[in-house]
């Protein structure tokens, strides 16, 4: 149980902590509307975390029941997926650095709570490299050995609860953190200290027996 929650917070933390586009979008959201709608909008990212942490672990789950003999092998495949998304991560990171390149920020009028939350959701829903990322994180402990319905539990509570954490903290500090976070520097350290949790997690799991 408590392999399973340190997993989903490593999980979670490592797919939430990189401020891209729509980081930037909530810092500047919650800057320039309240804190009550910066907070709604953070929780429709964590939502959608949430959701693909659970559609990796269901399907996951069934996934490796039907490719159980080659498990072995498939770990490692999770294992340089993890590793190609981390490579990927910080070189585009290095790559917006140097070329300067910032998220454009939405021209249209401030949305409400309600509104912000769903428009969040929609749109890290959209984002293929989150689905890709759980669903190796889940393939790659199925290979070490089949997790319980607590276990899968508490792998997905624990992964909606590190992303919630971190962009209700991007929300709450969009007034005074917005032009750090957001900015070149800040979204480089960001998004490579994304790429050294998925390192960490791609080393563990070839580490792990079996």
């Amino acid at each position: 149980m408590t392999a399973a929650l340190v997993a989903g917070l490593l999980a979670g933390y490592g797919i939430a902590v990189p401020v891209g586009a729509v980081g930037t979008y909530l810092v500047s959201l919650s800057a320039r509307t309240s804190l009550r709608t910066g907070v709604c909008a953070a929780l429709g990212v964590a939502t959608a975390d949430g959701l693909y942490a659970l559609a990796a672990t269901l399907g996951g789950t069934a996934l490796a029941d039907a490719l159980r003999p080659v498990l072995g092998p498939l770990r490692w495949v999770c294992v340089l997926v993890l590793l190609g998304l981390a490579l990927w991560g910080a070189a585009g990171a290095l790559r917006a650095y140097r070329g300067h390149r910032l998220a454009t920020r939405a021209a249209s009028a401030p949305p409400g709570p309600a509104r912000a939350f769903w428009g969040l959701l929609g749109i890290t829903l959209l984002n293929p490299t989150t689905v890709v990322y759980f669903a190796a994180l889940v393939l790659g402990a199925q290979a070490s050995g089949p997790a319980g319905p607590w276990e899968q539990g508490v792998f997905v509570l624990a992964a909606f609860a590190a992303s919630a954490s971190w962009q209700v903290l991007l929300a709450g500090g969009g007034a005074l953190l917005g032009r750090a976070l957001t900015g070149h520097r800040g979204r480089l350290v960001t998004a490579l200290v994304a790429s050294g949790v998925m390192t960490v997690l791609a080393v563990r799991m070839a580490m792990a027996p079996g």
